[in-house]
């Protein structure tokens, strides 16, 4: 089977623009592993990580707490299955650092 790309991947095709490489660099990873699922949740967390930083500078920190709950769950999920989440993990630590500072 060959490898999956933008062109012949519409997941992969649709996230490609609104992504960073790195969560890209994922995507296509674990589609390619016929992991497409898995490549769904990341991109959830990856919208749920950016809603939780867009809270914090907004000031609403209750709910970027909330919303950091919901991706650290299902970035433990996806550790769980196998998945690469060093980067979102990264990025996660980030956001929760500013939401602590304030």
């Amino acid at each position: 089977m060959s490898k999956k790309s933008t062109r012949n991947s519409e997941l992969l095709n649709s996230a490609k623009a609104n992504t960073s490489p790195k969560i890209y660099d994922i995507l296509l990873e674990l589609v390619n592993e016929d992991r497409e699922d898995l490549a769904e949740v990341v991109l959830k967390i990856d919208y749920i990580l950016e809603y939780a930083s867009t809270c914090i500078k907004q000031n609403d920190f209750e709910e970027a707490r909330e919303t950091l709950e919901k991706a650290k769950s299902r970035i433990t999920f996806l550790k769980n299955e196998g998945a690469n989440t060093e980067y979102l993990e990264y990025l996660y630590e980030g956001i929760d650092k500013k939401c602590k500072k304030k």
